[in-house]
């Protein structure tokens, strides 16, 4: 699945409001995965997953990097999380439909911080990224 130019440009201009409130945003992001499906909360038996918690602050902010790498390396997502992809498949055993529903929840945290700029075409748009972004986290499993 490849991004169109209009996409890609959504993502960018997005992407530098986001990243201003980059922390707050990852920290949301895995409050509301955690809530809503708490089954993912098995692949963090030592981290403090009370609401702000610096596990929380710490993890978030290291996903919504991630977000930003895959930004940034817009035309090779696949070169700029290789190592995470690796690290998720061989080491931590993740399993792949996680990165759905953390998408899922970032699309969510996006839209309630921006609503002016969540348009159906952004929603459409980030959707399709974070959706590129899991599939390239979940390579390595195959």
């Amino acid at each position: 699945m490849s991004l169109t130019k209009a996409e890609r440009t959504t993502i960018m201009s997005m992407w530098s409001k986001i990243s201003t409130q980059a922390d707050a945003m990852g920290v949301e992001a895995l409050e509301r995965l955690f809530t809503s499906y708490p089954q993912t909360k098995t692949y963090f038996p030592h981290f403090d997953l009370h609401p702000g918690s610096a596990h929380l602050r710490s993890h978030g902010s290291k996903v919504v990097a991630a977000v930003g790498d895959a930004v940034k390396n817009i035309d090779n997502i696949s070169g700029a999380l290789s190592k995470l992809s690796e690290l998720h498949a061989y080491i931590l055993r993740v399993d792949p439909v996680n990165f759905k529903l953390l998408s899922h929840c970032l699309l969510v945290t996006m839209a309630s911080h921006f609503p002016v700029d969540f348009t159906a075409d952004a929603h459409a748009a980030w959707d399709k990224f974070l959706s590129v972004v899991s599939s390239v986290l979940t390579e390595k499993y195959r």
